[in-house]
């Protein structure tokens, strides 16, 4: 994965405030830290940094007054109902660093006739370079069958990355599609079931 280049600004305000007018200037407030250096606290142009963010773990070559930082994007932190991001915690790296990363998993393929898969592992932690990040884990579902079960460890891991997950850790399970609508079924009907009796009582009690 190639850095993406955003210019930064240092900034020297903080507190809310100050986070309103920085967004109403459509710029949004960061701070990055790592190295045992001081943190940095800069704003980055929204529009430019929204789009980079969408790819998980995202490398940014940042250009702060003419000096050049790279930094990892570790926690984006957005309004709860606008989603609009409202600040920024980036990791300084350097060249060759290793880092650790959350890595989503992406499943491949079909599972045999009559079957689904279950995703239970949405994420696997990853040591790998700073600067050759993956986006994601492929896994590969074509024609498993029932009963089949995917482990950590089973992952065909990206070049130059090393698995920091459980390898015992269970990420796809196979099972049968009718098994599986009849479990939904019986649960809901519990549901129903309990919530009737829970009536009939409260009617019987008046």
């Amino acid at each position: 994965m190639s850095e993406q280049k955003l210019a930064a600004e240092l900034r020297t305000e903080f507190g809310k405030g100050y986070a309103r007018r920085a967004r109403m200037a459509n710029l949004i407030p960061a701070v990055i830290y790592g190295h045992g250096a001081d943190p940095i606290h800069v704003t980055l142009p929204a529009k430019a940094t929204t789009l980079a963010v969408r790819t998980p773990n995202a490398l940014l070559s940042l250009d702060i007054n003419g000096e050049g930082h790279l930094a990892l994007v570790k926690d984006v932190q957005r309004d709860p109902v606008k989603q609009i991001i409202e600040h920024i915690d980036l990791l300084t790296v350097r060249q060759g660093e290793k880092v650790t990363v959350d890595v989503p998993v992406h499943v491949e393929g079909e599972t045999a006739p009559g079957t689904v898969h279950n995703l239970e592992l949405t994420v696997v932690s990853l040591e790998a370079e700073a600067t050759h990040l993956p986006t994601a884990v492929e896994v590969n579902i074509e024609g498993r069958a029932a009963g089949e079960h995917i482990h950590a460890s089973d992952l065909v891991l990206p070049k130059g990355t090393v698995l920091l997950t459980d390898a015992e850790a269970l990420v796809v399970n196979i099972s049968e599609a009718a098994a599986a609508e009849e479990e939904g079924a019986t649960e809901g009907g519990e549901a129903v079931s309990g919530e009737a009796s829970e009536a009939a009582e409260e009617a019987a009690a008046e």
